[in-house]
């Protein structure tokens, strides 16, 4: 028989034998490795998890104008520089004064596909507006015109003079549109009509100005601060501003999130070293006589070491594996009811978990290993 092999018997042999013990130690090195393992998935998986909830709360970047307003053509190049990936919503919106029964209201003209996911914390009783034709009415505007879901509403707009006398009579431009839904935000967006931009243009008469333009990126603060100011300084007509009160909120929760999750972690590795150095140093105690027996009859402190280290690197090796298991599992049951998304699989958790958990295992038989190698033979053997 190879040495090898029968080294591998020997201290699988005497984890046989104090197998109760032994199983002790493994459950807290297979705990500690599922939380290592979970927590570490989460740490690095948290970002992307906090950003898809933040997403909710509406876009974290806007391009404003330079000088007057930008065209459609502007914020395609200011998109260019943001990768694909990121984006997830770009919404174009055109302010103009209009008038509904008479009375002015602000319209806003926008792409109400985009905007429903730049802004998916509307609610909207109805739908949104599929097409031309159908408008989004502000939930004060409702109940100020008693106009619902299904309602036709003429909207008015007064064209502007451009150049010809006050005496000429200016007919007002005029457009009937179906009210699609009613927007409920409990804030001033209310007080909209939402229209499609085309209807806004055929409306006015005038087509290509924009007035503002609200992106939700996906991206943590830094790479946010680094689109916008390639934006700001490549295309002359847009300045691009990113949204503080979103921006700033999701990276002070998401630094203390991770700070708590590493805290966790720490403490709980912590704890599975006192717990397998406690087992250890118990089993030591147990075998006291028979390490006193072996060193009387030659054994070196080296072989001593060389067995009780092999022990704990497999029970390591053992309660990492099983660890990584039960920690993808841990970490797949958060990520769902905390943030209700699965969660991403990352293969190189699975070695580091190992590792961690042998390193861990290692350095916790340090004391009971000097320990059992400070036994004196002839003191044991004559039983003090």
């Amino acid at each position: 028989m190879k040495k090898r092999q029968m080294y591998f018997r020997m201290i699988t042999a005497s984890l046989i034998r104090r197998r109760s013990r032994m199983l002790v130690a493994l459950l807290s090195i297979a705990i500690g490795a599922t939380i290592l393992s979970g927590l570490v998935t989460i740490y690095y998986d948290v970002p992307r998890q906090m950003g898809a909830q933040f997403r909710n709360y509406g876009a974290n970047m806007i391009f404003t104008p330079s000088d007057g307003s930008f065209t459609q053509a502007d914020i395609e190049d200011g998109r260019s520089y943001i990768e694909s990936a990121d984006i997830v919503g770009v919404t174009p919106y055109r302010y103009e004064s209009v008038r509904i029964h008479e009375l002015p209201v602000m319209a806003a003209g926008t792409d109400l596909t985009q905007a429903k996911l730049t802004s998916p914390y509307w609610s909207v009783e109805g739908e949104y507006p599929s097409g031309t034709g159908s408008l989004l009415l502000g939930a004060s505007l409702s109940e100020q015109f008693r106009l619902f879901v299904g309602d036709t509403v003429t909207v008015s707009y007064t064209p502007e003079f451009d150049g010809r006398s006050e005496d000429e009579t200016i007919l007002d431009n005029t457009i009937d549109l179906t009210v699609a839904g009613v927007l409920e935000t409990g804030g001033p967006e209310e007080d909209y009509v939402y229209l499609q931009l085309s209807d806004l243009e055929q409306l006015t008469g005038k087509s290509g100005e924009i007035d503002l333009a609200e992106l939700s990126i996906s991206a943590n603060s830094d790479k946010l601060r680094s689109y916008a100011e390639k934006i700001s300084s490549s295309v002359q007509a847009l300045d691009a501003r990113l949204v503080k009160r979103v921006t700033e909120s999701e990276t002070t929760v998401l630094t203390k999130l991770q700070a708590l999750v590493l805290l966790v972690t720490v403490v709980v590795l912590a704890l599975t070293m006192i717990c397998v150095a406690t087992t250890m140093t118990a089993v030591v105690t147990e075998r006291r006589r028979e390490i006193g027996l072996r060193k009387a009859i030659g054994a070196s402190n080296g072989g001593i070491i060389k067995e009780f280290m092999g022990e704990g690197m497999l029970l390591g090796g053992l309660g990492g594996i099983i660890g990584s298991v039960l920690g993808f599992i841990f970490a797949q049951q958060v990520s769902v009811h905390v943030f209700s998304s699965s969660i991403t699989f990352m293969p190189l958790i699975v070695p580091v978990t190992i590792l961690v958990s042998v390193a861990v295992t290692g350095v916790s038989c340090l004391l009971p290993i000097r320990s059992a190698t400070q036994i004196d033979p002839a003191l044991v053997l004559k039983g003090e």
